[in-house]
C-alpha cells in the first residue's frame, strides 16, 4: 500500500467534513490509528478497517470500490473465513499500550482460570453447552452485521455450535457483535468464562483483551466508556497508571479498542434500565459479547446493533444419564431415576444450575422424585433450599441458622455485587456516622491521655486531669469527624471506594493524575471545622487549672481561640493532605486480583498513610500555629503558641487527626469501624467476615468477579432474601 491510498482518505474525510476526531469517533477506530491511514506509509490495513472508514463516511457504491482497490483490499462482499477485528485492525500499531495489553490480558486469563476451577466446572467433565441461531427478530440483519453498504446482500452463517466453539463461533461475526441468549441458569456465565480463555489462548497481538464485566452494576446514565474504564480500575488499579496519551492506561486501552467487553447479565439490570441501556449500547460501535435471558432481552423492543444471535439449548436426557452417575459418589443410585424421570423433575434438570444443585443435594436422588414435587417450580424451590444445608452440613465452624441469616444479609446488600467495601452500607446513615463520631472520639482520647499524663503527673495536676482532658478533647474531634462524615454521604451521597494509589517515596515513583487542590481544599474545610472546636475546649482546660476571668472576656477569648486554632489546623491539614497526594502512586498488582488482594492492599495503604500523615500534621500544625501567631498576634488579642502546651496539642491533633482520618474515610477503615465491629455486634455478619466469605466461596456459594464476589447465581440470591 502506497502514500496514494493516505491522500485518498485524507481527501474523502475532507470531502465529507470531518476532522480526524469526528472520523474516529463515527468508525471506533481510535485517532491514531485514523492519522496512520492518512499517512504517506499507512501499512498493512484489513478489510475490516477500512470498511468501517467507508461506514463512517456514507461512500457512495463507486467510492467505496475505489477506496477498497486504494486498500489493495479483496471484494468487500466477500465474508472472511475469520473475523476482521473492525478495532485496532492490522499489525499492532505502536502507540505505547503493548505492555499494557499484555499484561491485563495476562492478569484476566489468570483470574478466570482460577474462578473456573472453583466453579468446578471440569468436575468430573463440563456439562454440555449447546446453542442454535435466534430466530429473526432477536438478530440484526445480515447485510448489517456484515456492515455491508445499501444495495448488497450477505448470506446468513451458520453459528450453531458448542462450548469449545464459542471463539471459533464469535470470530465468525464480522461485525464482532454476538448476543447469547438463554434462560437462567443455562450456562451464560460459564460461556462467558470460556469465551475469555479461548479467545485468550489464541489471540493474537493485534487483537483486543476481552474483559467480563457485569452489567447488572451499570447505570446507563454513566457513558459506557466511562463505566468500562471505572470497573477496570476497580478490578486492577495498576491501570490508574498514566498513559503514553496522558490518560489512565485503563481508559487509554479502551479508547484504543484494546478491550474487547463481555457483557454478563442484561437481564439483571431492572427492568426501566433496559431500554436505555440499549440505546447506549446502540450509540457505540464497540464489539462486544452480550449474555442475557431471553424474555428479558425481547422485551426491550429492540436489538444490539450489527449483532448475530445464538440461543442455549436445554439439557437433554442422554446429558443428565452421562453426567450425574459419574458426578456422584454412588452412581447407581442415578440409574433408576434417569431412566424413569418424572415430568416435573424432567422440567428442573434442563439446566446446569438445577443439575449442580441436584448434585450437591444431601437427600438421596430417589427423594427428587417425591409426589409432594409436583410441578417443576416446586423443585427448582426445593432444590434452592436444600443447596445451603447440603454444603454446610455438619459443620461446627458454621452453625447451619445463623449461616444462613448471614447470607441472607449479604443478599440484600446489592442486587448483583457483594463487595466488601459496601457492606456498611447497609447499617443505616444515623449509625454509621455515629460509629464514626464513637470510634474518632476513642480515638482522640486515648492519644490524648498517653500524651499529656506524663505531663500532668510531672506538673503536679494528677490523673484525674488527664482523664479530664482526653474525655472533653476526644468528642469535641468525634463530633467534627461525625460532622464532615455526615455532610459527605447525607447530603453529598459520596461512597467511599477502595484507594486505587499507595503511598511511595523515592525515586522510580509512577504520578497519578493530580489532585492536590481538591484535597488541599477539603482539609482545610476539614481542619478548620475541628480546630473551631477544639478552641473553646482548650480554653475551658486552662481555665480548670488557672481559673476563669470575666464572662465577657471569657466570651472574645474563646471566639479568639476558636478561630486562630481552627485556621492553625485549617492550613495545617490543607498542606499535609496535599503533601500525600503528591506522594501517591497506583498500585503495582502484577497478579490476577480478587476482593482480599485489593482489601490487603487497601490496608497497607492506610497503614502507612496514617504512619506518614501522623507526624507530618503533628510538625505542619505546630509550624502553623507560629505562623498564625506571628501574622495575627495583637490583632484580635495577645496569642500565644509555644513551649510545652503547643507541642502536646500538635502531636495530640497529628496522632488522632491520622488515625480518625484512616477510620472515616478511607475504604478500610469503614470496613474496620462497620463490617469489622457494629455488624457483627448486631448480628448480621459473623466477627470473622473475610473468613466466612473465602469459606462461602469454596464451598461455591459465592463466586468471584475481579474485587468483588457474587452469588453463584441469582436465583439463589433470591431464595436467600427470602
Amino acid at each position: 500500500m502506497t502514500g496514494e491510498f493516505g491522500d485518498l482518505v485524507r481527501g474523502l474525510r475532507r470531502a465529507a467534513g470531518m476532522s480526524q476526531r469526528e472520523l474516529a469517533e463515527r468508525s471506533g477506530l481510535s485517532e491514531r490509528t485514523v492519522r496512520r491511514l492518512e499517512s504517506a506509509d499507512p501499512g498493512d490495513t484489513r478489510i475490516g478497517t477500512v470498511k468501517l472508514i467507508a461506514d463512517a463516511l456514507e461512500l457512495a457504491p463507486q467510492e467505496r470500490r475505489t477506496l477498497m482497490a486504494g486498500a489493495a483490499a479483496d471484494d468487500p462482499v466477500e465474508l472472511p473465513a475469520q473475523r476482521e477485528w473492525p478495532v485496532q485492525a492490522g499489525p499492532p500499531v505502536d502507540d505505547g499500550l503493548s505492555d499494557a495489553a499484555r499484561r491485563l490480558a495476562h492478569i484476566v486469563q489468570a483470574r478466570w482460570k482460577r474462578e473456573e476451577g472453583q466453579r468446578g466446572v471440569h468436575d468430573p467433565f463440563p456439562l454440555p453447552v449447546r446453542w442454535r441461531p435466534v430466530p429473526a427478530d432477536l438478530a440484526d440483519r445480515w447485510d448489517n452485521i456484515c456492515r455491508l453498504p445499501p444495495g448488497e446482500k450477505a448470506q446468513p452463517i451458520d453459528l450453531t455450535g458448542k462450548l469449545p466453539d464459542i471463539a471459533q463461533v464469535y470470530r465468525a461475526v464480522p461485525s464482532g457483535r454476538l448476543v447469547v441468549l438463554g434462560e437462567a441458569g443455562s450456562g451464560k456465565s460459564v460461556l462467558a468464562i470460556r469465551f475469555v480463555l479461548d479467545h485468550l489462548d489464541t489471540r493474537s497481538p493485534a487483537e483486543p483483551v476481552p474483559v467480563i464485566f457485569t452489567l447488572g452494576g451499570w447505570d446507563p446514565g454513566t457513558p459506557l466508556h466511562d463505566w468500562l474504564v471505572d470497573r477496570l480500575l476497580r478490578d486492577d488499579p495498576g491501570l490508574l497508571a498514566p498513559a503514553p496519551s496522558g490518560s489512565t492506561l485503563a481508559a487509554a486501552l479502551v479508547e484504543a479498542g484494546r478491550v474487547l467487553p463481555v457483557l454478563d447479565g442484561f437481564d439483571e439490570l431492572p427492568e426501566g434500565l433496559r431500554a436505555p441501556a440499549m440505546a447506549a449500547l446502540n450509540q457505540t460501535s464497540l464489539p462486544m459479547l452480550l449474555t442475557s435471558r431471553p424474555e428479558e432481552y425481547a422485551a426491550v423492543g429492540t436489538v444490539l446493533n450489527w449483532s448475530a444471535g445464538v440461543r442455549l439449548d436445554d439439557l437433554t436426557p442422554t446429558d443428565l444419564a452421562h453426567y450425574l452417575p459419574r458426578a456422584s459418589r454412588d452412581a447407581d443410585s442415578w440409574d433408576p431415576l434417569i431412566a424413569d424421570l418424572p415430568d416435573p423433575l424432567a422440567g428442573a434438570l434442563r439446566t446446569p444450575l438445577m443439575v449442580t444443585l441436584a448434585r450437591a443435594h444431601r437427600d438421596s436422588p430417589a427423594a427428587l422424585a417425591d409426589p409432594a414435587l409436583d410441578t417443576t417450580e416446586a423443585v427448582e424451590e426445593h432444590l434452592l433450599a436444600g443447596f445451603v444445608p447440603a454444603v454446610y452440613q455438619d459443620d461446627r465452624r458454621w452453625p447451619l441458622e445463623r449461616v444462613q441469616h448471614w447470607l441472607g444479609h449479604l443478599a440484600r446488600v446489592g442486587p448483583v455485587e457483594v463487595a466488601w467495601w459496601r457492606l456498611g452500607e447497609t447499617l443505616s446513615r444515623a449509625t454509621r456516622i455515629l460509629a464514626v463520631v464513637l470510634a474518632s472520639s476513642l480515638v482522640t482520647a486515648l492519644v490524648d491521655i498517653a500524651v499529656s499524663l506524663p505531663l500532668m503527673l510531672a506538673a503536679g495536676l494528677g490523673v484525674g486531669s488527664a482523664l479530664l482532658d482526653g474525655l472533653l478533647i476526644g468528642p469535641i474531634v468525634g463530633l467534627g469527624f461525625g460532622l464532615i462524615y455526615g455532610l459527605l454521604i447525607v447530603l453529598l451521597d459520596v461512597r467511599i471506594a477502595p484507594s486505587r494509589v499507595r503511598l511511595r517515596l523515592g525515586r522510580g515513583r509512577v504520578r497519578v493524575a493530580p489532585t492536590v487542590p481538591t484535597r488541599m481544599l477539603a482539609g482545610f474545610c476539614g481542619g478548620f471545622l475541628v480546630g473551631v472546636g477544639y478552641g473553646p475546649v482548650s480554653l475551658l482546660l486552662r481555665g480548670i487549672a488557672t481559673g476563669f476571668g470575666p464572662l465577657d472576656v471569657v466570651i472574645r477569648l474563646a471566639m479568639v481561640n476558636s478561630l486562630m486554632i481552627g485556621l492553625a489546623f485549617g492550613l495545617a491539614v490543607g498542606a499535609v493532605l496535599g503533601v500525600v497526594a503528591l506522594l501517591e502512586s497506583p498500585h503495582d498488582l502484577t497478579s490476577a486480583t480478587g476482593p482480599l488482594t485489593i482489601l490487603a492492599a487497601n490496608r497497607a495503604t492506610a497503614i502507612r498513610t496514617v504512619l506518614l500523615f501522623a507526624p507530618l500534621l503533628s510538625l505542619a500544625l505546630y509550624v502553623s500555629g507560629v505562623l498564625v501567631v506571628a501574622v495575627f498576634d495583637g490583632v484580635f488579642a495577645d496569642l500565644v503558641w509555644e513551649g510545652i502546651g503547643a507541642a502536646v496539642i500538635s502531636t495530640v491533633g497529628g496522632i488522632s487527626g491520622a488515625v480518625s482520618y484512616a477510620l472515616a474515610f478511607t475504604a478500610w477503615g469503614q470496613w474496620l469501624v462497620l463490617t469489622r465491629v457494629c455488624l457483627p455486634l448486631m448480628g448480621r455478619l459473623p466477627w470473622s467476615v473475610t473468613t466466612f466469605l473465602t469459606d462461602a466461596h469454596a464451598r461455591g456459594v459465592l463466586r468471584q468477579t475481579g474485587a468483588v464476589y457474587q452469588f453463584r447465581h441469582d436465583r439463589l440470591r433470591t431464595h436467600l432474601t427470602r
